[in-house]
């Protein structure tokens, strides 16, 4: 049975208690993996940094003296530059010295991180895709809808919506202007490059996009892939690399429920605000939401959401069909 990491202080112990047993590298290298990926790509490249993180198998045959006859971390081109920072990775996982806190990041580093958790992330399941929108104005009741795989959805206290009642909604999943489904999302490309392709690609109609989608700018699809729709973790973590590429991200510093982005917004003079949590790759808050007929919605302050699978629907109430 492997054991467990506990508390930062037996890092010093884990280190000796792996070299007599090398299934314990398993619990170091998950443990430092986001710290691993953070220091490499911000020094050297993200394909390098991924395979780095991905070795896990072949650090951990090294450690038990069966070490595959050649190690596929090097790429021609990078030479002593990679070596140096690859074995600054592993030297954290042999010591357990991590980036502190308030270490500034950039804001395609912290997106990078975030893209690292959404791919290590597990596949929710559920019968219900449930999102919450709390509006910065008190006098916005929550927002709440639930989506059925199928398509099915209903929502209550949004615009039309008798107050307080969970009623049938006829509105889609949206995506660049077109309505999409769990299964469209699932089949989205998980390579950063393809899926703004795929997203350029998508048959949405021009009065049900704004205007920088229209022109094939992949901004507000991508932060709608990430925010508020079903999009599974291989795709999510694609969405966040892509972003990361955007120019001009920036990071505003730590704030409460994870750190403070700004995004040049493509529709406006000024910048997208979210607030992404990296280690559970979740947006917490943003200014800008997507509606389902393409309209863009700005706020003054930040919208609050979750999103998550549930088997739970409230009682409802009808309404519309």
């Amino acid at each position: 049975m492997i054991a467990a990491v506990s508390e930062p202080g037996i890092d010093a112990e884990l280190v000796a208690r792996y070299r007599r047993d090398p299934e314990l590298f398993t619990d170091v290298h998950d443990r430092y993996y986001r710290d691993i990926y953070r220091y490499v790509a911000g020094r050297l490249d993200t394909q390098i940094a991924e395979a780095i993180t991905r070795s896990r198998g072949r650090l951990q045959a090294r450690m038990r003296g069966r070490a595959p006859r050649r190690i596929g971390w090097l790429k021609p081109g990078f030479g002593l530059a990679t070596v140096a920072a690859a074995a600054a990775a592993v030297a954290v996982l042999a010591t357990g010295v991590t980036t502190p806190a308030d270490t500034p990041a950039t804001g395609w580093e912290i997106l990078l991180m975030a893209a690292v958790s959404a791919e290590h992330a597990p596949q929710d399941s559920g019968t219900y895709w449930h999102v919450t929108r709390k509006w910065p104005w008190p006098d916005i009741p929550l927002m709440e809808s639930w989506t059925t795989r199928g398509g099915r959805r209903w929502s209550k206290d949004e615009p039309g919506d008798p107050p307080g009642a969970v009623v049938p909604d006829s509105t889609s999943f949206m995506l660049r202007g077109a309505k999409v489904s769990v299964e469209d999302l699932e089949r989205l490309p998980a390579d950063p490059e393809a899926l703004k392709t795929r997203l350029a690609e998508l048959p949405g109609r021009d009065e049900d996009m704004s205007l920088s989608e229209q022109r094939g700018d992949p901004t507000l699809p991508l932060i709608t892939l990430i925010s508020e729709l079903p999009t599974p973790p291989e795709v999510r973590s694609a969405a966040f690399r892509a972003l990361a590429a955007t120019p001009g991200v920036r990071d505003a510093g730590a704030v409460e429920d994870g750190r403070k982005l700004l995004i040049p917004d493509p529709d406006r003079e000024g910048e997208i605000t979210l607030v992404v949590d990296p280690e559970t790759a979740r947006v917490a808050r943003t200014d800008v939401l997507m509606g389902d007929n393409g309209s863009v919605g700005w706020a003054e302050g930040l919208i609050s959401l979750t999103t998550g699978w549930t088997d739970e629907l409230p009682q409802v109430d009808g309404g519309r069909s």
